[in-house]
């Protein structure tokens, strides 16, 4: 319990990353805490697509950096690796099962010795024509909405301080 205290404690979003691609281990180790994110009713509404083709990731951080309002920008960071996390928008609970799975993404990340980010704005990319043409591609409804992105790699630099938390985070009544 100690260790998974101090890996939620020390994990921090980065935001420039080494061309250097995560190891097969560590991915799937990721991948594997992904699928283990509780569910609304245990039904698993989320789908997690694994990306670590360059020209793909570029693609999408085009899309990303457009509805970003800042064309020509990589949103991603250069990072080698992006887990796109979807959730079937007929489950009532679709938002916050995604949410779960890409926070377990994110804390398995750090967990495994690997650096990570997640990146906002896959609904609106996931909504968009390229968008829809994507999801078609990789066999999935339209129903499938974009929750998050989480990008992986090594940082190329030092990792971020921690913000002090605030006053008044917890309430007890």
């Amino acid at each position: 319990m100690k260790e998974t205290l101090q890996d939620l404690k020390t994990r921090r979003s980065v935001r420039s990353y080494q061309k250097k691609q995560i190891s097969d281990e560590q991915l799937n180790a990721i991948l594997e805490a992904g699928t283990w994110a509780p569910t609304g009713m245990g039904a698993q509404s989320p789908v997690i697509v694994v990306i670590q083709n360059p020209e793909l990731i570029a693609r999408l951080s085009r899309l990303n950096a457009e509805v970003m309002g800042n064309p020509g920008s990589d949103p991603f960071y250069g990072a080698p690796t992006l887990l796109v996390v979807l959730a079937d928008s007929t489950r009532r609970t679709y938002v916050e099962d995604g949410s779960l799975v890409m926070g377990n993404l994110l804390n398995a990340a750090h967990a495994v010795g690997v650096d990570s980010c997640w990146i906002h704005r896959a609904r609106e990319v996931f909504s968009l024509p390229e968008g829809k043409a994507l999801l078609k591609e990789w066999g999935l409804g339209e129903q499938y909405e974009g929750i998050g992105n989480c990008i992986l790699g090594y940082a190329a630099g030092e990792i971020p301080a921690p913000k002090p938390r605030k006053q008044n985070y917890i309430i007890r009544v």
